[in-house]
């Protein structure tokens, strides 16, 4: 599981940075890509990474302001012509699906896969998507229009099936060790019952990655990290324009590291960066956060971070 950062700029593009978008890599978990927000010239990015559109299966919009959605119609074409032919699934508020069909339709774009959109608008939070793998919840924020924060919980894992223990009972590898890895209960020929708990180790807790769009420091935002092993938040100023940050509903490096601090975050990743802060500049923004939360990173453009898999102790 790993995050790979295509756009990590605020409003509008700058030489430096694109505008936002992230991708899951979950390749190594389901064989996919999920992708959060697809701001303006986001295939453009695509072409300079590892990322294959063709492997993109879900897309989470986080709010509808430009910079988060403008590469969106783009995307869904170049998608088809990249050999995307299974199903693609759209989150995001109220609005995405005019935007989207209205977009496609103008143009005359067709698709050569099944297209969903699924809508959301609600005052608390709500799960979006769930399997036997993964969890996405989602809960609103503070911004100027409807803006929302992703929670994606991984479910634990199986532990390992403990096959000396087997061995020693004189058994050979075969069906009846691919039973007791599935949880199943065996008796032997001589009457003797294998419980299948007293085979298998300790099962591996499920990583969070908590990913969160436009917004003032809110309630939901500590939620929706609470025990994140990794939060992406926004840190579209530093502190000295705290004042400004408030005026339009965004958050600075030191919100955000308040907010990870008080949900007990493992890392923290700030991205959304305003064009003011350049190349050294921005260092400032990870330099404030570190003050409080000393496990911070400064995304950007084409950077990824791996999120580390939780021990079995912990």
């Amino acid at each position: 599981m790993e995050l790979y950062f295509l756009g990590t700029g605020a409003g509008m593009p700058s030489k430096e940075r694109n505008v936002t978008s992230i991708v899951l890599n979950l390749l190594a978990e389901r064989n996919v890509y999920w992708m959060f927000d697809c701001g303006e010239g986001t295939q453009h990015q695509v072409l300079r990474s590892p990322i294959r559109i063709g492997k993109l299966e879900k897309l989470f919009i986080t709010h509808l302001h430009g910079d988060h959605l403008y590469g969106l119609p783009g995307l869904l074409t170049s998608r088809s012509y990249q050999g995307g032919d299974a199903p693609f699934t759209i989150y995001g508020p109220k609005g995405t699906e005019a935007f989207v069909r209205t977009s496609l339709q103008v143009s005359e774009a067709h698709l050569t896969y099944e297209l969903t959109i699924r809508e959301f608008a609600a005052a608390e939070p709500m799960t979006l998507f769930e399997d036997d793998q993964f969890k996405v919840s989602a809960a609103p924020l503070v911004h100027r229009v409807d803006s929302f924060g992703f929670r994606i919980e991984e479910k634990s894992l199986q532990g390992r099936l403990q096959v000396e223990k087997l061995k020693e009972l004189g058994l050979a590898s075969g069906p009846l060790f691919g039973r007791i890895k599935q949880g199943k209960d065996v008796t032997l020929e001589d009457g003797t019952v294998l419980k299948a708990s007293d085979f298998i180790g300790p099962s591996y807790p499920g990583r969070i990655v908590t990913v969160l769009g436009d917004t003032q420091p809110c309630d939901y935002s500590l939620e929706l990290a609470k025990d994140a092993d990794v939060l992406v938040h926004e840190a579209t100023f530093a502190e000295a324009k705290k004042q400004l940050a408030k005026e339009y509903d965004h958050s600075t490096a030191m919100d955000a590291a308040r907010t990870a601090q008080a949900g007990g975050v493992g890392a923290l990743i700030l991205t959304h960066i305003s064009s003011r802060y350049q190349k050294e500049e921005a260092e400032l923004l990870v330099h404030e956060a570190k003050q409080l939360h000393e496990t911070t990173y400064l995304a950007r453009d084409f950077w990824s971070y791996e999120v580390p898999r939780k021990k079995r102790d912990e």
